[in-house]
């Protein structure tokens, strides 16, 4: 079942709940698809592959992430705390997240691999690291676990 069937279920089922935080956000989804559907018409494709999915979703994770940051810089609970809510909907939808010692093995071995020396080497292991750990890993929390690599190098 691709992201867009399973996402037209869960409108359906949220509406039936009538849980409004859970509809909003997956039609928020829906939305997103749809629109990047539309760009890609015209280059030939019909649908989303299930990567182009997990990068709509991933998206709007981030882009819920840092609203809940700078809500919480303006001391702004409420709207922090349904933001927190968004995210953990849209985290359904993303495959499991790596653990920082996951993170930090795939970041090792590609240091060693690229020869990768000291900070000026980042765009060295950042462009596979981000290749390698899409969707499975917070690029912010990967490049925090590089920067410190390369600085101790």
């Amino acid at each position: 079942m691709s992201l867009k069937d399973r996402i037209s279920d869960e409108i359906k089922a949220a509406m039936k709940a009538r849980d409004k935080v859970r509809l909003e956000t997956v039609r928020s989804i829906k939305k997103v698809i749809l629109e990047k559907e539309s760009e890609l018409r015209p280059k030939g494709q019909d649908a989303l592959t299930p990567e182009q999915e997990i990068e709509v979703v991933t998206q709007l994770a981030k882009q819920r992430r840092d609203s809940i940051e700078q809500y919480q810089r303006a001391n702004r609970g409420d709207l922090a705390d349904k933001e927190a809510q968004e995210l953990a909907i849209l985290q359904e939808y993303l495959p499991e997240q790596m653990s920082d010692a996951d993170i930090e093995a795939v970041v090792d071995e590609l240091i060693a691999k690229t020869g990768a020396t000291g900070p000026r080497d980042m765009g060295k292991v950042m462009g596979p690291a981000m290749k390698q750990m899409k969707g499975k890993a917070d690029g912010a929390k990967v490049q925090a676990f590089v920067k410190a690599k390369l600085a101790g190098s």
